[in-house]
């Protein structure tokens, strides 16, 4: 049993390293030691280049809240996959019963592409791929109207047609979390979707509500499923805020927390009223 554990053990940490090589060579103010702390795991998603997406679960025993933290959903905000990666050191560090689920890189080929991509290989923008209410009857129209056929905002040809959107869809339904931390860059405000009070800031980061769009996470999430999304803009996509600042953004997110969300109050089951993409 020593030797199997040990095999275990070596097997994961060299997995770990192989990660944290890319990781380490493309992201801001990522070391090899944080990379490697965050011990991210494979989940059995893969990009449409075949890419692994990786998952880091951070588990207490109790019945507190579940959280999901996204980043790199937009491939070129590279300072959202990193802050995604110090909050894991973060989220260990605690002593609360609170579950979290983090996702650093949910477009792995927007981000490793050169240069970086907001879309996926397929040129999808993930963040309009999301299965709202009359999708089918209003992303295309919008990005046509609105976008003028944005390329980097294109909605893709039916909801839910990538598979980074459609892993992320699955571990709503599986997870099924209280809370949903969306990261992106570089607008620098804070944005909320759902049934409870916003934040009205995280650091240096002020609440700035810039609506809801046919697909978007937000939309999806926090106006149909009733599930409550922080929506995080740093300031930077090329530069992580300071210790400093992540440290009393991450401080006001868990105080927020801790007076706003209730443990099992905004966890819908997502799998009975799930919408069939169009």
């Amino acid at each position: 049993m020593l030797l199997i554990s040990a095999s275990f053990v070596i097997a994961g940490q060299a997995l770990s390293a192989g990660i944290c090589d890319d990781f380490y060579a493309r992201l801001p103010n990522v070391n090899h030691a944080l990379c490697t702390n965050a011990k991210l795991q494979p989940s059995n998603a893969r990009s449409v280049k075949g890419r692994t997406i990786y998952v880091r679960d951070v588990q207490a025993q109790g019945n507190g809240l579940r959280i999901l933290v996204i980043g790199g959903m937009h491939g070129d905000e590279l300072s959202s996959a990193s802050v995604a990666l110090h909050w894991i050191e973060r989220a260990q560090a605690e002593t609360t019963p609170n579950q979290w689920r983090f996702i650093p890189a949910l477009n792995p080929d927007g981000l490793f592409s050169r240069p970086s991509s907001r879309v996926n290989a397929n040129g999808v923008d993930l963040n309009r791929n999301f299965p709202t209410p009359r999708w089918d009857l209003e992303a295309a129209d919008y990005w046509v109207k609105k976008t003028l056929k944005d390329p980097r905002r294109w909605p893709g040809k039916k909801a839910l047609s990538e598979p980074e959107s459609k892993f992320l869809f699955d571990e709503m339904e599986r997870f099924k979390p209280n809370l949903i931390v969306s990261i992106h860059a570089p607008y620098g405000v804070l944005d909320f979707d759902g049934p409870t009070m916003p934040p009205t800031r995280l650091g240096r980061l002020y609440l700035d509500q810039v609506g809801v769009f046919p697909g978007s996470l937000g939309n999806y999430g926090g106006v149909h499923k009733g599930m409550p999304v922080v929506t995080i803009e740093l300031s930077s996509a090329q530069k992580t805020p300071s210790e400093d600042e992540m440290n009393r953004m991450w401080r006001d997110l868990r105080r927020w927390m801790d007076e706003s969300i209730a443990p099992n109050k905004h966890a819908p089951a997502l799998a009975q009223t799930a919408q069939t993409a169009p």
